[in-house]
């Protein structure tokens, strides 16, 4: 009986082990240049775009699942939109999602890597200078971009993402983003 359970600690001894090297778990945050792309003219008024900077923050996991390739989920609260002018108005729309990328990441080198992957986001916030709530609830759509591991635990990213769904129900607007992030795997 001693023998069956000194084998069951030492296997889950060396299951936990061998799980703390292929799953890390992190903290990541970094700057985001959005704007939105389509036709952004509202009740037959046309406007300019301009893009807005703002932020996103949040968690973020790395599962290796071969020695070239990782899977890399996050969850963030990411701040996107942009500023809508004419030759009399003008008025800034951020919108606030939990956004739920899930990269798939092919390292180049030890610490280089390629990232691809789908990205599901749901509104939490509707900020805007003029009194209209017209954002979609829900938004899919696709990222692509490079990781760089500066040591084993600091990392720094760069990703586009491109919303792939309409983000408002009055104009034929899309999401468009370029993230900048820096981040710590514990």
């Amino acid at each position: 009986m001693k023998k069956i359970f000194l084998a069951a600690v030492l296997f889950i001894a060396a299951s936990a082990t061998i799980q703390a090297q292929f799953v890390k778990i992190g903290v990541k945050a970094g700057v985001n240049f959005a704007n939105q792309t389509g036709d952004a003219s509202m009740e037959g008024v046309a406007f300019d775009k301009d893009g807005i900077t703002s932020y996103h923050a949040g968690l973020v996991a790395e599962i290796k699942l071969l020695d070239r390739f990782a899977v890399q989920p996050e969850l963030l609260y990411s701040t996107q939109g942009a500023t809508y002018k004419n030759a009399v108005d003008e008025f800034k729309n951020e919108l606030g999602y939990l956004s739920i990328p899930v990269m798939a990441k092919f390292y180049l080198t030890d610490s280089f890597s390629l990232e691809v992957g789908p990205q599901a986001s749901f509104l939490l916030s509707e900020k805007n200078d003029f009194n209209v709530k017209n954002a979609e609830t829900f938004e899919f759509g696709v990222n692509a971009g490079l990781g760089l591991k500066i040591t084993k635990n600091i990392f720094v990213q760069a990703r586009y993402g491109l919303g792939l769904t309409e983000a408002s129900k009055d104009a034929d607007v899309k999401n468009s983003t370029v993230q900048l992030s820096a981040g710590f795997l514990f």
